[in-house]
């Protein structure tokens, strides 16, 4: 999950599902940008190079600037391991990789989809709003380690 400070408020930069499920949802449904990783797999290598497939923004590599967040149980049962990486790229550059899926369902078309249809920067407070409920939790703990209350 990157994040910048902007005319001193703090940013998250997360991302909306493409494709025809999540076309007319909004709040409550943008996510950070992830991916699966296999066992065994670094779960670190494996976040940089799913942030880069869903965005195509290669993140630097910030060393001590990493914020390992907390693994958080999502409601499907799945577990997100997640960091918060101090980053300043503009929009403009998200590139997203796409997937391919039957739609309208039953028709045995298969139509190709953004795996990523919008990204943006938000300050925390909109970040929370808009993100899945299960992920709400690492914002608020990015501004408990940064020891920061700001809302914005």
């Amino acid at each position: 999950m990157p994040f910048r400070r902007r005319d001193d408020l703090l940013e998250v930069f997360i991302v909306h599902p493409g494709g025809p499920y999540w076309a007319h949802r909004d709040e409550g449904s943008w996510s950070i940008a992830k991916g699966e990783y296999d066992p065994g797999e670094d779960t670190w290598e494996v976040a940089l190079r799913e942030f880069e497939e869903e965005v195509g923004i290669a993140l630097p590599l910030p060393g001590s600037g990493v914020i390992p967040l907390t693994d958080r149980k999502q409601s499907s049962g799945k577990i997100i391991t997640a960091w918060a990486v101090p980053a300043d790229f503009e929009v403009e550059q998200v590139t997203s990789n796409s997937f391919a899926t039957e739609w309208p369902r039953g028709s045995g078309q298969l139509q190709e989809f953004p795996e990523v249809d919008r990204a943006e920067w938000f300050g925390v407070d909109e970040a929370k709003r808009r993100l899945l409920k299960g992920q709400r939790p690492f914002v608020d703990e990015l501004l408990t380690v940064l020891g920061s209350t700001q809302a914005s």
